[in-house]
Order: structure tokens, then C-alpha cells, then sequence
């Protein structure tokens, strides 16, 4: 990898521009802000209105300026970087961080927040929605004893402790009842959050381990790693891969279980009733009551779909892993996917910039992409089938 110094001389214009975006882009991490701060408070009342009051959900304030953070993206000068796929490539940033201010200023606001969400992540295709129905017509797995619930956030830092220990990086870890998930990384923080009264499940624990450690963590690190921060900073629309690669990481871990790839698949279709202009009420009853997902969940999904006014970002999971899946095999480098918060559409761009030396190799990576140890055969039944 060439030197600091060999970068600026070589693309002084692109330097400057990715060390700006990234001293103007630290407050834009959209998961810090769309989380409800009441989540808990709401599902009580909600379960006590019998499921008829959609909740009132709140979040916490902006801490910065919006409308300047804009102003500074747009007074960036694109156009001096003299590499025209660069050039192009750090267009689309600009808009793509703008998207995400915009989704960021209007969280809470409705329609404003949905219209802005869709623009960022777009919305389930008729496609996406077979897809999931052809995953929830398969029957359930017989009752495992991994999946009963009997271990609580402590037990679960013990275990993402342990799990870590063989990738070498220091992370936070904070307990909080002010996450919709049941464990989630902050990028800029490098903080796991463990969801405090949470129970996790044996294959739980697996899942997330793999999921949040050995993707979103790995990413994390291996972006902050090179010299261009954009591949901390994240790439445009990489919500999608990063997922993806997030829950391929369950599947070759042989964690991945049809009850998993059901919930992915309840997310698309919670996601797909934002278009059809699903209230909260509406969500939680399509779950619960045609389809039989039992009241915790179906408040779950229903809460990751409507936060902020209607999010459609779950849809991309299911998505994100079957592109993922193709791209492992056709017999590709999984590790470059691994780079940093990446977008699968860029890979020729960073194999570019790795080849011209502007980034070195990875100094971690996912172990569970080592070997396939996924033993289910509905699981890749169902993987080469989505369409």
C-alpha cells in the first residue's frame, strides 16, 4: 500500500475530498437516531389496548446542523478529482449522504421520514414479496433445544467476549433498552449494544455473533484501517451488502435456520405494507392474526418497520444474501466485500484503487468464510431458488 504522502501526491483533490466528508459525515449514523427512546413504555400500552392504539413512539433530537451539513457536502469540488470512476463514485456519496441528513432531520415526521427511507432504500418488489412467501410456505423445523431462550444480555456479553478473542480488535459494548434489535453495532462508536432484558437462545447467540462480530465489526475495523475513510464512512447503498454479507456469515457458519430466514422473510412483508399504507394497528395484524406470528414478534417487525414513519430497510436482508450467496458462488473473493462498508456494485472500483495501491489487504477477516459448514439442505434448496 502506497504512503499518506503518496496518496496526496498522486490524488491530492480526492485525499482532501474523502478526509472532509469524513470530519463532516460523523454525526450521520441513522441507526443512533431512528430507534424509539420509549420502546418499551409503548408496547405495554399497545398490548394493553388489545392491539388498538398504534403507539406514539419518541426519538432522540438531532445534535447537529442539518441544513450546513448539507451546504458542506454540496460545496465539495467533485469535479477536481482527475479519476473520472472516482470522480463519479464520490458524486454519488455526496448524494447519498444527503439522502441519509434528509432521513435523519425528518425521523417522527410521517410521510416525510417514509418518502426520504424510500429514496435511501427503496421498497420491496412484487418479486422480493414471492420470494418471502415461498420461504414462509415451507413448515417449520422440528423444536430444537438451541432455540430456547434461556440466556440473559450478560451471559450473551460472556459469549461475544470469548467469540472475540480470536479477531484481535477492542470494541464497546453498552446495554440498552433503546434498541429495536436484540444486539447492533455502531459504526462510528465501534460500541456493540446488547438489548438489556433480552433473552437470547443458544443459536441466538451464534447468529449475532457471526452476524455483528464477524461481518458488521470486521467491517467496521477494516475500514477504519485504510487510507481513504470512505470505506469507514461507508459507501453508497451498502445497507444492502453489508446485511447480505451479515447473514451469509450465519449460513456458513451453519447457524442459519429456517425460523431465521422466516423472520427475514416477515420483515419484507412488513416492509411491503408501508407501500400499502399499513398503520402500525394494520402491520401487527397482518402478522399476528393472518399470519400466526406470535405477539412479541409480530410487535418486533411491526416496531423495525413503522420506526421514524415508516423504514424499509428490513426488506434488504433477504436480498442483500441472496446476491451475496451468487457472488460466493461464482467462485469470487468474499474477503474484498470484507474491505470495509462496501457496496457489492463497487467491486471493480475497489480491485482499481487496490491494484493502484491507494488500499492495502484487510487486516481482518470473517472465519466462518473459511468453509461452508451449513448442513441444511431446505436452506440451500430455498437460496438457489430465490428468484
Amino acid at each position: 500500500m502506497i504512503s499518506t504522502e503518496e496518496l496526496i501526491e498522486t490524488n491530492p483533490n480526492l485525499y482532501k475530498i474523502d478526509r472532509e466528508l469524513h470530519q463532516l459525515v460523523q454525526k450521520i449514523e441513522l441507526l443512533d437516531y431512528i430507534n424509539p427512546i420509549n420502546i418499551e413504555q409503548e408496547k405495554r400500552h399497545f398490548f394493553g389496548s388489545k392491539y388498538n392504539i398504534n403507539p406514539n413512539f419518541k426519538y432522540k433530537k438531532i445534535d447537529f446542523n442539518a441544513h450546513r451539513l448539507q451546504q458542506a457536502l454540496f460545496s465539495q469540488d467533485i469535479d477536481s478529482i482527475k479519476d473520472e470512476e472516482s470522480r463519479k463514485f464520490y458524486r454519488e456519496v455526496i448524494y447519498d449522504y444527503s439522502g441519509l441528513i434528509q432521513c435523519i432531520e425528518t425521523i417522527g415526521k410521517g410521510k416525510k421520514f417514509y418518502f426520504n427511507a424510500l429514496k435511501s432504500f427503496g421498497t420491496p418488489t412484487d418479486k422480493d414479496v414471492a420470494n418471502a412467501q415461498f420461504i414462509l410456505h415451507f413448515n417449520d423445523e422440528q423444536f430444537d433445544q438451541e432455540m430456547f431462550p434461556v440466556f440473559n444480555s450478560e451471559d450473551a456479553l460472556g459469549y461475544f467476549t470469548e467469540f472475540s478473542k480470536k479477531f484481535k480488535f477492542d470494541y464497546h459494548v453498552k446495554m440498552s433498552n433503546k434498541i429495536s434489535a436484540a444486539a447492533m453495532v455502531q459504526n462510528n462508536t465501534q460500541t456493540l449494544f446488547l438489548k438489556k432484558n433480552h433473552r437470547f437462545s443458544a443459536n441466538q447467540l451464534k447468529v449475532l455473533a457471526n452476524h455483528e462480530i464477524g461481518v458488521h465489526m470486521v467491517t467496521t475495523f477494516n475500514g477504519l484501517s485504510h487510507l481513504l475513510k470512505i470505506f469507514h464512512n461507508g459507501f453508497p447503498n451498502n445497507v444492502e451488502t453489508q446485511e447480505g454479507l451479515a447473514v451469509f456469515s450465519e449460513y456458513m457458519s451453519g447457524c442459519l435456520t429456517l425460523y431465521r430466514l422466516k423472520e427475514l422473510s416477515y420483515r419484507v412483508i412488513a416492509a411491503d405494507s408501508l407501500r400499502k399504507g399499513f398503520n402500525f394497528c394494520d402491520t401487527f395484524d397482518l402478522l399476528h392474526n393472518q399470519y400466526k406470528l406470535n405477539r412479541e414478534e409480530s410487535y418486533n417487525i411491526s416496531l423495525r418497520a413503522h420506526r421514524g414513519g415508516g423504514f424499509t430497510k428490513d426488506y434488504t436482508y433477504l436480498t442483500g444474501l441472496k446476491k451475496v450467496y451468487n457472488y460466493y458462488h461464482e467462485k469470487k473473493d468474499l474477503n474484498i466485500l470484507l474491505t470495509g462498508k462496501v457496496n457489492i456494485d463497487h467491486v471493480e472500483l475497489i480491485e482499481q484503487w487496490k491494484r493502484k495501491g491507494m488500499i492495502g489487504e484487510n487486516p481482518y477477516r470473517n472465519f466462518a468464510f473459511d468453509q461452508n459448514n451449513n448442513q441444511s439442505k431446505t436452506i440451500d434448496f430455498i437460496l438457489e431458488n430465490l428468484k
